[in-house]
C-alpha cells in the first residue's frame, strides 16, 4: 500500500469520526425527544376529540360581547369543558395594580394582563404609552383535561385577594381544584412577579403530562415617529438557559419563525425602545416564536406569537414561578436586572458591540450626568472620538503625502514599462522603489481601516439609544427619529419607497460635508486618481448621494454625528497640511535610499534554512 493510499484511508476515517461526532445528539436534543414522546399521548387525545373541538368553536362563536356562552345548556358546557365548565360563563371585569412606574390592568377573562401602561413615557403623539392593549392579546395555558382541550384564555378567573400592588386570580375546576395566577408588583420596579399555582389539577389531567403550553401573543403598536425605522427594531428575542441571547431577524424579513427545542431562560417581545419579557425562574422547556409584519395597519407594526413549554409537576400542589419585565430598552436599566436583558439592544456584533458597551455608552452616560442638551453631548462625544483617533488620521495623511511626493518617480517607472505584458516588471519596480525609501503603500489604508469599527459602532448606537428618544435639538424634534424641514402626503413612485415623504436637513448637511471632505482627501492622491479615475467620482459624489437616500429615514442624531465627524475631519486635514512640508518629506525619503536595508528576522531564517540544505545565494 503506497503513501497516498494510507493518507486517503486516514482522511476518510477522520471524516467519518468528525461526521459521527457532529451528528451525535446533544443533551438538549435528547430532552427534546423526551418532550416529543410525552406529547404523543396529547396528540392521540387531540385526534379523539376533533369533533368535540369543532363543537367548541361553534360555542365560542356564539358568545356575546360581555357574556360568554350565555344560554348554552349546562350539559353542553360540561361536555366541552369538563371540570372547568363552571368557569365558562361570566362578565369581563378588570382589576388594576400599579406602582410608581407601571399601571397594569388585569382581566378576569383569562386571568391575563389586559394592558400595561408606562407612567413616565408617552408616544410620539403624546398619548399614554401602552405596551399592549385589548382583547386581541392572548395569554393562556393550553392543556388536556379529561380528554378535553382547555384554553384558559377564554375562561373566567375569580379574583380572591387583591390590593394596589398584588392580585390573585383563580380558575376553578371544582371546589378544591384550581389554577391560580398571582401578580405582584415591586416598588419602583419594572419587574412583575408572576406565579402559577396548580392545586388539585393532577386529578383532572393525564398522569404522563410533563409540559403545559403557554400561548402568548400580542399586536405591537407604533410608538415612535417613523414607523418604518421603528419596525426594523421591532422583533422577538430569547435567551437559552445558561447560554447566549438571540433575536429573530427583523430588518429584511416580513415574517420569521423559529422552533426552539432547548431550554430557555426568557422570551422577549421587543419594540424599538420598550420591551415585554417573560422570564422563567428556572427554565422553559421549549418554545415556538414567530412574528408577522402588518403593513396595512395604521396602528400596529407586527403581530407576535409564541407557544412556550412550561414544566409541569404532577402533584397535588405545585408552583411555577415566572416574572415579567415591562419597561424601556435602556441599557443601564436592563443591565441592572442581571438577566442579560441588555443584549436585546442591537448594538452590533463582535468589536462593534464591544466599542459601544465599553466605550461609547460609558462616556455618553458620564456626559449625560452633567449636560442636559443632547445635541451638545453628541458634539462633545464626536470631538473626543476624533481626538482619540487623531494619531491615526495624522499617520494616514502622512502616508498619503509620501505616496504623493513619489509620484514623479512612479510615473517614470510607468513610462519605462508601457506594455501590458510588462505589468509584472512594472509592479516589481514600483514595490522596489517603495521599499528603498521606506514607504508602505497600504500605510494610508490601515489607519483608516482601524477607524471603521468606530463608524459602524456609532451607526448602531444612535438609532437604539434610548436617551435620545423624544429629545429635541435645533429643528429636530426627536433625535432618535428623522428630522424633517419639509414633508408631503402624496406618494411619489420610487422616491417615496427609497427616500420617503420628507426632507431631512441633517442628512443633507452630512452629505455636503462628506463631499468636501472626500474632495480634499482624494485630492491628495493624484496618482491613484489617474490609475482609477472612477474611484474619485465614486468616493466624492456617488457615496454622498447614496447616503442622502439611505439616511433620510434614520435617526437625526446619527446624521448629526456623521455631519460633525466630517466637518472635524475636514478641519483636521487643513490643520495637518499647514504643518506637513512635501519637500521635507521627499528629502527624508531620498535619505532613506542611502541607508542599508536591514534584513528582517524572517528573511534571515529563510537564508539560514537554505544554507543548511546546501543552497548558496547567487552572486550579484
Amino acid at each position: 500500500m503506497d503513501r497516498n493510499s494510507i493518507i486517503g484511508i486516514i482522511v476518510i476515517a477522520g471524516i467519518f469520526i468528525l461526521w459521527t461526532t457532529l451528528n451525535k445528539p446533544s443533551k438538549e436534543e435528547v430532552e427534546a425527544a423526551k418532550y416529543k414522546r410525552d406529547s404523543l399521548e396529547i396528540v392521540r387525545q387531540q385526534q379523539i376529540i376533533q369533533q368535540e373541538t369543532a363543537k367548541a368553536i361553534e360555542l365560542q362563536n356564539a358568545k356575546t360581547e360581555n357574556v360568554e356562552f350565555e344560554g348554552i345548556a349546562e350539559e353542553q358546557l360540561k361536555s366541552r369543558f369538563g371540570s372547568f365548565a363552571g368557569s365558562a360563563e361570566g362578565t369581563q371585569e378588570f382589576t388594576v395594580i400599579e406602582n410608581e412606574l407601571l399601571k397594569i390592568k388585569i382581566s378576569n377573562k383569562g386571568g391575563r394582563i389586559y394592558s400595561v401602561e408606562l407612567k413616565d413615557y408617552t408616544t410620539y403623539a403624546k398619548k399614554p404609552l401602552v405596551l399592549f392593549d385589548g382583547d386581541s392579546t392572548v395569554f393562556g395555558l393550553n392543556f388536556f383535561s379529561e380528554n378535553k382541550s382547555i384554553i384558559t384564555n377564554e375562561l373566567f378567573f375569580v379574583p380572591v385577594e387583591k390590593n394596589s400592588q398584588s392580585v390573585k386570580m383563580r380558575l376553578y375546576a371544582g371546589e378544591t381544584r384550581y389554577i391560580e395566577y398571582v401578580y405582584t408588583l415591586n416598588p419602583e420596579s419594572y419587574m412583575v412577579n408572576f406565579d402559577i399555582n396548580f392545586v388539585g389539577i393532577n386529578e383532572v389531567v393525564s398522569g404522563n403530562l410533563s409540559v403545559i403550553d403557554l400561548k402568548f401573543s400580542m399586536y405591537s403598536p407604533q410608538q415612535e415617529k417613523g414607523a418604518k425605522n421603528e419596525n426594523m427594531y421591532t422583533t422577538m428575542g430569547y435567551k437559552y438557559y445558561q447560554d447566549e441571547v438571540n433575536t429573530l431577524k427583523s430588518r429584511t424579513n416580513d415574517e420569521s419563525r423559529e422552533e426552539l427545542n432547548s431550554k430557555l431562560k426568557w422570551v422577549s417581545f421587543q419594540q424599538q425602545f420598550f420591551s415585554t419579557i417573560l422570564v422563567a425562574d428556572s427554565y422553559f422547556s421549549n418554545a415556538v416564536i414567530e412574528f408577522n409584519n402588518l403593513e396595512n395597519s395604521n396602528k400596529y407594526l407586527k403581530h407576535f406569537k409564541s407557544t412556550i413549554g412550561i414544566p409541569f409537576e404532577y402533584s397535588a400542589r405545585s408552583t411555577v414561578p415566572l416574572s415579567f419585565y415591562f419597561g424601556p430598552n435602556h441599557y443601564t436599566t436592563l443591565k441592572k436586572q442581571k438577566l442579560e436583558f441588555e443584549k436585546i439592544i442591537p448594538l452590533g456584533w463582535g468589536i462593534f458591540g464591544w466599542i459601544n458597551r465599553f466605550a461609547v455608552i460609558p462616556v455618553f452616560n458620564f456626559l449625560d450626568n452633567y449636560i442636559a442638551n443632547y445635541g451638545l453631548i453628541i458634539l462633545i462625544l464626536t470631538i473626543l472620538i476624533k481626538v482619540v483617533l487623531f494619531p491615526l488620521t495624522y499617520k494616514s495623511y502622512l502616508s498619503t503625502a509620501k505616496m504623493r511626493v513619489l509620484k514623479p518617480e512612479i510615473d517614470e517607472i510607468n513610462k519605462k514599462f508601457p506594455k501590458k505584458e510588462d505589468a509584472m516588471k512594472k509592479q516589481q519596480a514600483t514595490m522596489a522603489t517603495y521599499k528603498k525609501v521606506g514607504v508602505n503603500p497600504m500605510g494610508g489604508c490601515i489607519p483608516m481601516a482601524i477607524q471603521m469599527p468606530i463608524l459602524f459602532a456609532m451607526f448602531r448606537f444612535f438609532p437604539t439609544s434610548f436617551e435620545l428618544r423624544q429629545k429635541a435639538f435645533l429643528w429636530a424634534d426627536d433625535l432618535s427619529s428623522y428630522d424633517s424641514i419639509f414633508s408631503w402626503n402624496i406618494d411619489i413612485p420610487l422616491i417615496s419607497s427609497f427616500y420617503g415623504n420628507h426632507i431631512s436637513l441633517f442628512t443633507i448637511l452630512m452629505a455636503i460635508a462628506l463631499v468636501f471632505s472626500s474632495r480634499l482627501n482624494t485630492g491628495q492622491m493624484n496618482d491613484s486618481n489617474q490609475q482609477m479615475p472612477g474611484m474619485k467620482f465614486m468616493m466624492t459624489y456617488m457615496m454622498p448621494v447614496m447616503m442622502l437616500f439611505f439616511f433620510n429615514r434614520y435617526a437625526a442624531g446619527l446624521s448629526y454625528y456623521y455631519f460633525l465627524s466630517n466637518v472635524i475631519t475636514l478641519g483636521q486635514t487643513v490643520f495637518i497640511r499647514r504643518f506637513v512640508d512635501d519637500d521635507a518629506i521627499l528629502k527624508k525619503l531620498h535619505e532613506n535610499k542611502k541607508k542599508v536595508v536591514k534584513k528582517s528576522k524572517w528573511q534571515e531564517r529563510l537564508e539560514a534554512a537554505a544554507k543548511q540544505k546546501g543552497y548558496k545565494r547567487p552572486k550579484k
